[in-house]
């Protein structure tokens, strides 16, 4: 893959499959084999249709405890009114049945990497010669004080779709008019750099619909943030005096949180009290690569960056969220891609072959309103064994867009969700 421009690289994305390079043609003989992979979400799904799709003849199992999947991606959307729960909610019957992939909806508990067994919380033991994980995040509960599993039932994180996020639609529709929502985001790294900030715009264009009068205090560990001068350019269009971030040595760096009363103490300043608390805790990768020992004491995994193979434990593989991936963020988009060179290296493995140097991509949309979005695209290679990004290539929205082209990017943006989950799901 060469260095392209913006306009070509968005043209490349487009179709959702060409995420990666790898030289597909040299791995279509693969050696069969017993992949089974942890984590039916962006990473495990894609890798398992993909090591399917390029050679038929390999055994996949896929070990999902939910019977469908609930994407983080547009989750924001849903808690702004856009969508509902059922437009980022995707059956497996499309793996199962085209694809031929076993499903198994169970919850993996404990690996054991010299036998090569994964053992499931329903008894069963599934045997392996290569084994994919891609358990996406955990919250580290107390990481923050006073934040627990019992506090996120009262100040919900929603950074796990599903039960959360609609918990926290409803706190918003509960709110009186007049009301002050608070968001924290946490320090890096943490899933979807740029989240917490869409999730403002999308909770705002519900307020301004329905609330009006009401405020969003976002209260960051962080002194920046990702796309930062879009979105604000953006607040300041659609939501002008709506929205109020705070940089962490400006107060936005918090010590403590008390759920019941929803009240945020940062680490200097005054306490600042919410009518719907947002927390956006401290992550790390999936309990089951915690309890495997596939993480490092920072609580993410190490890999091999050409083939994602863990570099604790042979013959594992570790995509997406958990992964330490150089220069890719932790999004939906980069686990897919990376999902598909996965599959190439797993494949070359069993076959004993040698590894094609990859490359990788990544983009990511953020709707600001429902016809205003911003996006940042970006290429990666290997450089010195780190995935490291191409420059020139990809690149962000430009700064003085007029209406129509942000039109068009949220366009491009459910676009763009509805392609992949297709290519994963559909």
């Amino acid at each position: 893959m060469g260095t392209y421009s913006r306009r070509d690289f968005i043209k490349l994305i487009g179709a959702a499959g060409a995420t990666s390079a790898v030289g597909w043609p040299l791995i279509a003989q693969a050696k069969r084999g017993h992949v089974v992979i942890i984590g039916g979400g962006f990473g495990g799904a894609s890798c398992a249709k993909y090591l399917r799709k390029l050679d038929p003849g390999i055994k996949v199992t896929l070990v999902e405890r939910e019977k469908e999947f609930v994407t983080c991606p547009f989750s924001n959307a849903v808690l702004g009114g856009l969508y509902d729960m059922g437009f980022i909610t995707h059956s497996y019957d499309a793996l199962r049945q085209r694809w031929d992939i076993k499903i198994v909806h169970d919850t993996a508990v404990a690996i054991d990497a010299a036998a090569r067994k994964v053992k499931l919380a329903g008894g069963k033991t599934l045997k392996y010669d290569r084994l994919v994980v891609s358990p996406g995040i955990d919250i580290r509960w107390n990481a923050l004080k006073g934040y627990d599993e019992a506090a996120s039932e009262l100040a919900p994180h929603a950074w796990q779709a599903g039960p959360q996020t609609v918990l926290l639609r409803k706190q918003l529709e509960a709110m009186k008019d007049g009301g002050v929502v608070v968001i924290t985001s946490p320090a890096n790294p943490y899933r979807c750099p740029p989240g917490p900030y869409e999730r403002a715009c999308m909770i705002a264009h519900y307020l301004k619909q329905k609330k009006p009068r009401s405020k969003v205090i976002i209260l960051d560990a962080k002194d920046g943030f990702a796309k930062q001068g879009l979105f604000i350019d953006g607040w300041k269009q659609l939501y002008p005096g709506m929205i109020e971030w705070v940089k962490g040595t400006d107060g936005g760096m918090i010590d403590r949180v008390d759920a019941k009363t929803k009240t945020v103490y940062p680490t200097f300043g005054d306490p600042v009290k919410a009518d719907v608390l947002n927390v956006v805790p401290p992550q790390s990768a999936g309990a089951i690569a915690l309890k495997a020992g596939l993480a490092n004491k920072d609580g993410w995994c190490p890999i091999d960056q050409k083939t994602f193979e863990s570099t604790l434990h042979k013959d594992i593989y570790v995509l997406g969220d958990a992964a330490i991936a150089g220069k890719m963020p932790k999004s939906g988009y980069a686990a897919s891609s990376q999902a598909k060179v996965c599959a190439a290296a797993i494949i070359t493995s069993l076959r004993g072959a040698n590894m094609p140097d990859p490359s990788y991509v990544n983009t990511c949309y953020s709707l600001v309103g429902p016809d205003y979005a911003i996006s940042v695209a970006a290429v990666y290679r290997l450089q010195e064994g780190q995935i490291s990004g191409v420059k020139g290539a990809g690149g962000v929205s430009p700064k003085d867009a007029d209406p129509a082209f942000r039109r068009k990017e949220a366009s491009y943006a459910v676009g763009w969700y509805k392609s992949i989950s297709a290519d994963i799901w559909g």
